[in-house]
């Protein structure tokens, strides 16, 4: 506000010196006073600042798929150890080291003459053992026809009838021999029992391999389909088991888990594999339970003894809260806390509880209500009980 006075002279040589003195003190005490009204109402207008415009994220439920990661060593399907089952000489390996085999494959040869040799002479046994039957048979059958008109006496007749019964014994005796000598040359073909990849061979050309040490001769694996063995810790494997019961998470299918394989390089395998059971024991050194994984292994990719990372699915939660990692601070106290706008547009701060990220964001368990507002920008700037004016409704988090 401005002042003006407006001074009149006179000229009039009947004003006195002491009149000028005061009216010239008059107006400077009026000035005066202008000036610190004019002073006072500057300081009001800057006591009262524009809100600071700001952006919000307005909290939202979204379905969210789960995942774990767990290292775990893969380890073969199957495993059977090819051993040596009669006494011998290897005479001939028919396998290519590291190759493909199909169960039932001729894999070695044993010398099979000593075991031809049993056979047949197994065989001439019974032949004999049966025409002494049948001999012995027709000679009973001859007593039975005397005995009844009393040509021979009946003892002699129930002699013939026992040497029958026990050349038929013989028989079944003999044919058990031919069974064995067979058993025992079909063994000196050494076939594989399983289909997979066999490794090195134990033996060569030559060697002198034993039944009663069981000679290992290979080993064959089964790696296509392949077992992956993980740890996990007991409270997990139980917070996971709660989580499907009361029905937060979802699974699809057989309600098996789902579970990708990252190799070393981190890429991903082409295939997926699947939970198939969890151990029924804790380790007491380590509290973990082991999880055993089968995955497809077709192209060979995997081999057994690899230290891989498997992912898993742990399943879906349809109700999921997701907040971007750079809204989330923590204080003094290492609690997880996020900035509020409440309806009244003022700043609040929050104590929540995170479980997890998920991919940038946190997975908010407890502390957030669908259609709150958080606040997106100027983080460093606000304090809880600041005013501030919302520029746009929502900033959605990438």
């Amino acid at each position: 506000m401005g002042c003006s006075f407006l001074f009149m002279k006179n000229h009039s040589n009947t004003l006195t010196n002491s009149l000028k003195v005061s009216l010239a003190l008059l107006a400077l005490a009026f000035v005066s006073a202008c000036n610190k009204d004019e002073a006072a109402g500057s300081g009001s207008a800057q006591a009262s600042p524009q809100a600071m415009p700001v952006k919000v994220m307005t909290v939202k439920t979204e379905a969210v798929t789960l995942h774990r990661e767990l290292p775990g060593r893969t380890s073969p399907f199957r495993v059977a150890q090819v051993r040596a089952r009669v006494n011998g000489i290897i005479e001939k390996r028919l396998f290519e080291e590291g190759s493909e085999v199909k169960a039932g494959e001729l894999l070695f040869e044993i010398d099979p003459a000593p075991y031809q040799a049993l056979l047949d002479s197994a065989k001439a046994n019974l032949a004999r053992a049966q025409a002494s039957y049948e001999a012995s048979q027709l000679e009973a059958d001859r007593f039975k026809k005397l005995v009844e008109t009393n040509a021979i006496s009946q003892q002699n007749y129930d002699d013939a009838i026992a040497s029958a019964l026990s050349l038929k014994a013989q028989i079944a005796a003999a044919q058990a021999a031919v069974d064995a000598a067979q058993i025992n040359l079909d063994y000196t073909k050494v076939t594989a029992p399983i289909s997979g990849r066999i490794g090195r061979a134990e033996v060569t050309e030559g060697a002198y391999v034993q039944q009663a040490t069981a000679t290992l001769l290979g080993t064959i694996q089964q790696i296509d389909p392949l077992y992956v063995d993980l740890s996990e810790s007991a409270e997990e494997v139980l917070r996971l088991k709660s989580s499907i019961e009361s029905g937060t998470l979802d699974r699809s299918g057989n309600g098996s888990a789902e579970v990708q394989i990252i190799l070393n390089d981190g890429s991903l395998l082409s295939q997926t594999g699947s939970l198939q059971f969890s151990d029924i024991t804790v380790n007491t050194s380590t509290g973990t339970v082991m999880l055993r994984a089968i995955v497809p292994n077709s192209d060979s990719n995997l081999l057994p003894g690899m230290f891989v990372h498997a992912r898993i699915v742990e399943g879906t939660d349809p109700n999921a809260i997701l907040v971007p990692q750079s809204l989330v601070s923590r204080n003094s106290r290492g609690e997880p806390i996020v900035v509020l706008i409440n309806a009244e547009n003022i700043v609040e701060q929050r104590t929540i509880e995170t479980k997890r990220t998920v991919g940038d964001a946190w997975l908010v368990t407890k502390g957030l209500k669908v259609g709150e507002r958080l606040l997106a920008n100027n983080l460093q700037k606000v304090r809880p009980g600041m005013s501030v004016k919302v520029e746009t409704a929502e900033q959605a988090a990438e």
